[in-house]
């Protein structure tokens, strides 16, 4: 947005289902110069952490919300000038962003949870009688009073920082006082002890309280992506019904496929072919034969996709986080158009590049922990979805083989062993079982001028 001759960066729409983000890093300060579509800045947010360019040359005059904090879409995030250009002056609390006022009525939980307007105190005004979604449901979900709730955000409004530093804080909400009308309930006769009272456990030592640091120890705050993971996570293993079933599989015809053909994937292709693509090609495959593994449950019905949207789990450097970028209508790809795909999502999410409609509406996801050395695994299901594979390392192991006269002998294989989690409300394992048969048997089988 452009305001005179200096420009505003504001936190973008990185998505259709996305209200708000978190400043995690200013790449640069007050003051640097920079120039357009640099990186300026990162954020995060509930689907995906990505980095900002800068729209334009000049000097980077203001700096406007701090790291940390968490402000919706459209708010003014930082000014840039012209080299030599003044600085405009900070704007007051009073004259807040236009952007945080709701331009027509907020749902009725942040109207619940909304102080009643007026002059305000601690110099916060109205700045604290709008909050985002996203703390009005938080709020809700703990029975927290927004009012009672110090605000660190512009004009003091609080922030999804701030509600959940409180609620990690245990501080207790003020109980609302009974009507004059009510008569409270009357305790129980001294020598008569509750039975929940009687029944009750011995009490355990006190735990340290959160904020206190033992030797040895860091603590750092979780991140908005590890949030994130945390509460899908969850509520993916209190949703699902998992089983996990394991195939062990030959991989030496898709091995020696792979060796013959990725130079020229190389050199003619400039893409590196390694052995997810043969796998992804394998499960599409399936899905297309046993469909109920490529569907969710809605309510009380059984919604089936005709499409397969492939969710690849992609692991941040250090341990940052999980993304899982997905490869829409990827039964539409031949062997080639999935390792552009695979190559191209795994490299934008590295370089946190992604936008958070790249990581919706995926039917089934793989992860791939075999490429840090992995040879068992029991993966999680990535909601609303009913099956996850997990992919892991191919390893020489000594095997029985059988000769086309029925002879068995011994013989070293690279054999890989694939993990499919499934959701047992919807899929059985007389189901599940035969769509890990015709994988095994499609990787086992690979006809090489097939794809």
């Amino acid at each position: 947005m452009v305001t005179g001759t200096a420009v505003e960066v504001v936190m973008p729409q990185m998505g259709v289902s996305v209200s708000e983000g978190t400043i995690t890093r200013w790449l640069k300060s007050e003051g640097d110069a920079v120039a357009a579509d640099e990186p300026l800045l990162e954020i995060s947010t509930d689907k995906v952490d990505t980095e900002v360019p800068c729209p334009a040359d000049g000097v980077l005059a203001r700096i406007l919300v701090g790291e940390g904090e968490t402000v919706a879409v459209g708010t003014a995030l930082a000014t840039i000038v012209p080299p030599g250009g003044e600085t405009p002056p900070a704007p007051s609390p009073a004259a807040a962003p236009a952007a945080e006022a709701p331009a027509v009525a907020p749902p009725v939980a942040e109207r619940e949870l909304a102080p009643a307007s007026g002059d305000g105190e601690n110099g916060q005004g109205e700045g604290r009688a709008f909050v985002s979604p996203v703390v009005a449901r938080i709020a809700a979900e703990h029975g927290v009073d927004v009012s009672r709730v110090p605000g660190t955000g512009r004009g003091g409004r609080v922030t999804k920082k701030d509600i959940l530093a409180h609620v990690e804080s245990g501080a207790p909400e003020a109980a609302a006082p009974a009507p004059p009308s009510e008569t409270p309930p009357a305790e129980p006769p001294p020598h008569l002890a509750p039975p929940e009272r009687a029944l009750a456990p011995p009490a355990t030592p006190a735990q340290p309280a959160a904020a206190e640091t033992l030797p040895g120890e860091t603590i750092e705050p979780l991140s908005v992506m590890r949030r994130a993971i945390a509460e899908h996570m969850t509520r993916s293993v209190q949703t699902s019904a998992h089983v996990t079933c394991v195939f062990e599989i030959d991989m030496s015809r898709v091995v020696a496929i792979r060796e013959r053909r990725k130079r020229e994937y190389e050199e003619r292709h400039g893409v590196r072919l390694t052995y997810l693509p043969f796998i992804c090609r394998a499960i599409v495959d399936a899905l297309g034969t046993w469909p109920r593994l490529n569907a969710e449950i809605r309510g009380d019905t059984i919604v089936t996709k005709r499409f397969v949207n492939l969710g690849v789990a992609v692991a941040l450097d250090d341990g940052k986080g999980l993304i899982v970028p997905v490869i829409r209508n990827a039964e539409e790809k031949n062997l080639l158009g999935l390792a552009r795909s695979i190559a191209d999502l795994a490299e934008r999410a590295r370089t946190k590049r992604l936008s958070p409609d790249e990581v919706r509406g995926g039917t089934f996801t793989i992860t791939n922990p075999g490429g840090f050395g992995a040879i068992m695994g029991t993966p999680i299901i990535n909601q609303p979805q009913v099956g996850i594979i997990d992919v892991e390392a191919i390893v020489k192991r000594p095997v029985v083989v059988t000769d086309e006269h029925g002879n068995d002998a011994i013989a070293i294989r690279p054999v890989m062993n694939l993990s499919l989690s499934y959701d047992h409300r919807l899929v059985d394992g007389a189901y599940a079982a035969p769509f890990m048969r015709d994988i095994r048997t499609s990787l086992e089988t690979w006809e090489e001028e097939a794809y």
